[in-house]
């Protein structure tokens, strides 16, 4: 028979075991790639789609967008011209890299950097939906792109596995 101290000291970490449990089967039910590419696929539509308002055809910046960059966008230390291709060119580029899963960290690090200058000089109180995208980039750039990505298949490549 168990003492009583022993016991409580058991019943005590008998929640944590199962705690520990349930998280297990939900990482088999919900694995880590799944959640990765659910990330890089939710975050690259938001900057695609903005990107794609400011072009017209293939990566013909329109007016419009220098004008909104000369305007409500007027960053500091970056002329208008400048910051409309910057912006334009990488609202293309990163999200078509991380829906590849290639330069996953590079590319996420880079978008949430554009959210950064987003939040601090142009819309400061649309924090809440800076944060969103902040926690569907900072997962990629801690993890990287998970098993379902080509930087996935290039490191396995490199092992020679």
């Amino acid at each position: 028979m168990i003492p009583a101290a022993e016991r409580s000291v058991l019943d005590a970490r008998r929640p944590r075991r199962q705690g520990a449990a349930r998280a297990a089967m939900g990482s088999r039910v919900v694995p880590d790639s799944l959640l990765l590419l659910v990330a890089r696929l939710g975050i690259a539509s938001v900057f695609f789609l903005s990107g794609r308002t400011k072009v017209s055809g293939f990566l013909t910046i329109k007016p419009s967008t220098y004008d909104l960059f000369a305007s409500e966008y007027a960053l500091p230390l970056v002329s208008p011209g400048i910051a409309a291709h910057l912006a334009t060119y990488a609202e293309h580029l990163f999200p078509v890299l991380l829906v590849l899963g290639l330069c996953t960290r590079v590319s996420a690090l880079a978008l949430l950097g554009m959210t950064t200058v987003i939040e601090v000089f142009v819309y400061p109180d649309a924090w809440p939906t800076h944060l969103t995208w902040a926690g569907l980039l900072l997962p990629l750039v801690a993890r990287g792109a998970g098993h379902w990505s080509l930087d996935h298949v290039i490191e396995r490549m490199r092992h020679g596995r």
